[in-house]
């Protein structure tokens, strides 16, 4: 695999995922919520142009942005004997305008926060006024006021522009407060039960006058489509609509099996391929559907005179469309009957196979129950259309859910044969859930809370869909990290190789990254599942960003995005960290002519500094200075004189130990009865391995405290003594010789200095021979030892030279005395023990 395909691996997850969540979250604004989008389609076909005017404008001042706030007038109860929802349409225009004022408000105040910094720091290098009396420049008398009259000026607008925006905030509280009471009231509120005879009466007196707005938007539809179709203009309308068919049918159909060859060839094996296969899938319907859809709408307005009301109908048809391509590209993605092993949930084949048609019946159903809302909201329906349209929605939509769950309870009666898992009790108790949710919709149409059944109905239907969205959205999210950090995956082994990283810490920061993003998309199928409440993913967003402003934990400011520069900080410092120590003790550090040990320690040493310094730029990023931590420290100090005394004590220890080198890595020391080479030195304790590979750890106040032999502190060389004692006879020149050959012989012995043989004495009849050699290291002084008396007592025997024998006594014991025998002889010089033989 080519450079070029891993980076488009890498790019193509993160645009397909952002994608598939702006397209979960529009199609969820403009057609879940029927009330709320009565009036989303009211708008100037020259948005667009007067966007772009408005772009090219320069800022508005703090004085227009008082008087645009003023003439917004408080959202009152003015308007509610006109269609429901309108007065809700109302409140959300005004809510987009405030907001908009706040923005530029926040604009005007960030922009300007420099200049006045500016204008303070030339004042400041100007200096105070003279004293009195006291005179100066005159010019420099004149730049101070002028500076001093520009700095009053601008800190004045910035005051009015924070002031504007906390009456911005409290405005915008305000409406949001009335929408959800008015919402809350519309729900509660109760019409004419289906199954009484009112609901029909209301029905058939409203009836004509909804048929008359009916027949004239069908007979505007009719004008613009016969418009359209004249000669001069069928053909491009016809090959529009051709050439859309291709693209939503042939299209979608060519791109899912392009996309597949293409995930097989670029992306390598495992699970990240599956979910981002579903992610394109999704992609690609919602893409070319709705650009084929949009494209019709866009020829039939080129072509054609078409009122408002004609232009609402077209830019909902488009929006439908686009809404069901992306339920049925979800499903076709999910449940991959073409391909089996893509497939993201736990499904059989055979299951797969008898669900492949439930995705187009979801999207049909969602559509028709939730286009009369739509056109309703097109023809200003009576208030008799609005609660028939609720009870419609809800029993379409409980009819869908209903028949969904027995669709799915039917399945698993074939969970032995079909190899399916033992269903979970939290499944379970959701169906169960539902099923009682359907009952209490069905309860509540028939007592006439029509508007409360039809939102528990589309809210339920909107949940599924939404799930199922972040269903694979989560799957992602860990397919990805997994893929791209953890220790199995091909970059992650890459990572370990580069920065020496563990493979346990890679997973673990594959897990922490997984679930980050996880809570990330969490936050994100909140604003999803809040769309079909009436509330658009911007309004959504601009509410959830007044947590960016922080939260004040006593004297401290937690800022979100504080702390994730911190955290970045924390994250940055310490690789860059590894990767400095790194380079100093494999690059750096053996081209210079420090000692082994000498190079671990600076190291090390180099690692707590940085440490350190990573920890303070971090709480700096944070927003906690020194100055703010210093209770901490005294907190702190009184710890450290009871509980951490000891830490503390080797902690300074260690920083001895690594700063005087009393002890190095690498040396051989003897502690009390314990003997080793050092192998690390920490923060708290060093490592001491044995002679039996064991590793013995002794807290580094112990090397400072106590008596410690360095047996390679100033001289790295071992001593090996061999003492050897020979009969009185023995011809010593010959035994010097024969023992300093072999000393010469062995290639562990060092020529300098010069292995050595001296006669120490005679000792109880023998001679006494010691021999000295030098070894490069005392751990290689035991070797060269055993192998030196093996070659010696094989020379001195091939010489016919022994080895002194111990002269060995044995006792005998004494005979038992007898009374008619005499007394023993008594003991001579000769003899000094009665009845003892030697032999």
């Amino acid at each position: 695999m080519n450079r070029t395909s891993r980076l488009a691996g890498l790019r193509l997850p993160a645009l397909l995922a952002a994608l598939t969540v702006w397209a979960l979250l529009m199609c969820g604004s403009a057609l879940a919520q029927p009330d709320a989008s009565m009036n989303a389609g009211n708008g100037n076909p020259n948005n667009s142009a007067n966007t772009a005017a408005a772009a090219a404008a320069p800022p508005p001042t703090i004085a227009e942005l008082r008087a645009q706030f003023a003439r917004i007038a408080p959202t009152g109860k003015a308007n509610a004997s006109v269609v429901p929802g309108a007065e809700d349409d109302d409140a959300r225009k005004q809510l987009a305008q405030i907001n908009e004022i706040g923005v530029q408000a926040d604009k005007f105040v960030a922009a300007r926060a420099s200049e006045l910094a500016d204008l303070n720091a030339r004042l400041g290098e100007l200096g105070n006024p003279p004293a009195a009396g006291a005179t100066e420049d005159p010019n420099i008398t004149r730049q101070r006021a002028q500076l001093t009259k520009e700095r009053n000026a601008l800190d004045a607008d910035i005051r009015l522009a924070r002031l504007l925006a906390i009456d911005v905030r409290q405005r915008g509280t305000d409406v949001v407060s009335q929408r959800r009471q008015q919402f809350e009231a519309e729900l509660t509120s109760r019409a004419a039960s289906p199954l009484g005879g009112e609901f029909w009466d209301d029905l058939r007196e409203a009836w004509p006058d909804d048929l008359a707005r009916l027949q004239a938007i069908g007979s505007a539809l009719g004008d613009g489509f016969d418009q359209a179709l004249q000669p001069e203009s069928r053909t491009p309308v016809i090959a529009a609509f051709i050439g859309a068919l291709l693209l939503a049918w042939l299209g979608v159909w060519a791109a899912e099996r392009g996309l597949t060859r293409l995930a097989t060839r670029v992306l390598p094996a495992g699970r990240l391929r599956r979910s981002l296969l579903v992610i394109a899938i999704v992609a690609t319907h919602v893409l070319l559907v709705a650009v084929a859809a949009h494209g019709v709408v866009e020829v039939l307005k080129a072509h054609a005179m078409w009122d408002a009301q004609a232009r609402k109908a077209l830019q909902s048809a488009a929006q439908t469309l686009t809404f069901m391509a992306f339920i049925i590209g979800l499903g076709r993605g999910l449940l991959a009957t073409g391909r089996p092993s893509w497939r993201l949930p736990a499904i059989p084949d055979l299951t797969a196979q008898r669900l492949s048609a439930l995705p187009w019946l979801v999207a049909l159903v969602a559509a028709l129950a939730w286009t009369p809302a739509e056109i309703n909201a097109l023809i200003d329906a009576s208030f008799a259309a609005v609660v028939t349209t609720h009870v419609a929605t809800a029993l379409l939509l409980t009819a869908l859910v209903g028949t969904v769950v027995y669709r799915l309870k039917a399945l698993r009666a074939d969970a032995p044969d079909a190899g399916l898992p033992e269903r979970p009790m939290w499944v379970g108790v959701l169906v169960a859930l539902i099923v009682v949710l359907v009952i209490a919709i069905w309860v509540l149409v028939a007592f006439g809370y029509v508007a409360l059944a039809s939102f528990l109905a589309s809210q339920l239907t909107w949940s599924g869909i939404v799930a199922a969205a972040f269903y694979v959205l989560f799957k992602f999210a860990d397919d990805l990290f997994m893929a791209v950090v953890s220790s199995r995956s091909a970059s992650g082994q890459r990572l370990q190789k580069s920065f020496g990283l563990a493979p346990q810490t890679l997973d673990q920061a594959a897990t922490v990254l997984s679930g980050l993003s996880r809570v990330a998309l969490f936050f994100y199928m909140l604003v999803a599942l809040a769309a079909p409440l009436g509330t658009g993913p911007g309004e959504v967003f601009q509410r959830g960003g007044k947590l960016g402003t922080g939260v004040k934990v006593g004297e401290f400011q937690l800022v979100p995005g504080a702390i994730l520069s911190a955290v970045a900080v924390a994250v940055i410092g310490f690789i860059v960290l590894r990767v400095f120590k790194r380079w100093l003790s494999r690059s750096y550090l053996p081209s210079t002519q420090f000692e082994p040990g000498m190079q671990s320690s600076i190291t090390t040493l180099l690692g707590y500094v940085g440490g350190i310094l990573v920890v303070a730029f971090s709480l700096s990023a944070l927003g906690i200075g020194i100055e703010r931590i210093a209770w901490v420290a005294s907190a702190l100090s009184v710890g450290i004189g009871f509980g951490l005394q000891a830490i503390v004590q080797n902690f300074i220890s260690g920083l001895i130990l690594l700063a005087e080198q009393p002890v190095k890595v690498g040396d051989w020391v003897v502690l009390g009865t314990t003997e080793g080479d050092v192998r690390r030195i920490n923060v708290r304790a060093t490592e001491i391995q044995l002679g039996d590979r064991s590793t013995l750890i002794v807290p580094n106040s112990e090397f400072i405290t106590k008596t410690v032999r360095n047996m390679t502190l100033a001289n790295a060389e071992g001593r090996v003594l061999i003492r050897l004692p020979m009969p009185l006879t023995t011809d010593a020149q010959r035994v010097r010789d024969l023992i300093l050959e072999a000393c010469r012989a062995h290639e562990g012995v060092l020529e300098t200095p010069a292995p050595s043989l001296t006669l120490e004495g005679i000792e109880n009849g023998l001679l006494i021979f010691q021999a000295i050699a030098y070894v490069p290291s005392p751990r290689l002084a035991g070797g060269v030892r055993s192998d030196l008396l093996f070659t010696i007592l094989d020379a001195l025997k091939q010489a016919d030279l022994p080895l002194a024998t111990p002269t060995t006594l044995v006792m005998a014991a004494a005979a038992p005395v007898l009374p008619a025998e005499p007394s023993p002889a008594p003991a001579t010089p000769a003899s000094p023990l009665p009845s003892t033989t030697s032999t």
